[in-house]
């Protein structure tokens, strides 16, 4: 028969173990938790740029009874708008000058209805010109069509205004935008005692180039051609280990 003393110390023992398992597991189970726990912001960057290159687009056109006077209609007309171009600082020698196309006009019936009666041919031709002085095509753009007083049919595009060092900047936009969200998850983080882990995960979001003090937006991009003056704005939801 064992006495009740020799089951003290192997009681003691197991107990013992127990405790130590149950605090290491608790110990363990807090651990892992705390690790676990992440925390997600956003952070944006905002950048103002100016174009620093420009492309003014146009088309002259003419319209005749028969296509042989619309192609010299349309050769007479190119010398008077090359002319004015150049004296606004574009000469010829600058110019893109596209292929000269032309279709048929055909009349039309009492009912409103095409018939299969050429009343005329119509022919055209795409002028395109570039420049680095920016506000030199702004000015272009707003005068040109007043060559119609000079017998030129010329109907000008919207220009186009863009910046040639986009991709650096859109590189740096972008750290920007991650570095402010690490500083706002630093905050959130000290503010309920604790210590800012590495990051977990980080997802970059669309950039939306638009005209200065725009609120444009869009869940595709912006990218702003109408505008010298522009801003570019990036945004990073990024998650951070909470220690």
């Amino acid at each position: 028969m064992f006495s009740k003393n020799q089951w003290v110390l192997p009681v003691t023992i197991l107990a013992a173990a127990f405790l130590i398992g149950t605090l290491f597991i608790s110990g363990t189970w807090r651990s892992v938790s705390k690790a676990n726990q992440t925390i997600t912001v956003t952070g944006s960057a905002k950048k103002e740029i100016i174009s620093d290159f420009g492309i003014l687009r146009g088309t002259i056109s003419v319209q005749a009874v028969s296509g042989k006077d619309a192609y010299h209609e349309l050769e007479r007309q190119k010398p008077i708008l090359f002319q004015y171009l150049a004296q606004k600082g574009f000469p010829k020698e600058s110019l893109n000058l596209f292929t000269i196309t032309n279709y048929p006009v055909f009349e039309m019936n009492a009912q409103g209805m095409q018939t299969n009666i050429v009343s005329g041919y119509v022919y055209s031709q795409r002028i395109e010109l570039q420049s680095k002085e920016v506000n030199k095509i702004r000015n272009l753009s707003l005068e040109i069509s007043s060559v119609i007083e000079r017998g030129v049919n010329f109907s000008v595009e919207q220009p186009e205004y863009q910046y040639s060092k986009m991709a650096e900047i859109k590189i740096e936009i972008q750290a920007e935008a991650a570095k402010d969200a690490m500083i706002r998850a630093k905050k959130i983080a000290e503010a309920t005692d604790g210590d800012l882990g590495t990051m977990r995960n980080a997802r970059m979001g669309v950039l939306q180039i638009t005209p200065k003090n725009s609120n444009m937006i869009s869940d595709y991009g912006v990218n702003d051609l109408s505008s010298i003056e522009k801003e570019i704005t990036a945004v990073v939801n990024a998650s951070f280990e909470i220690k």
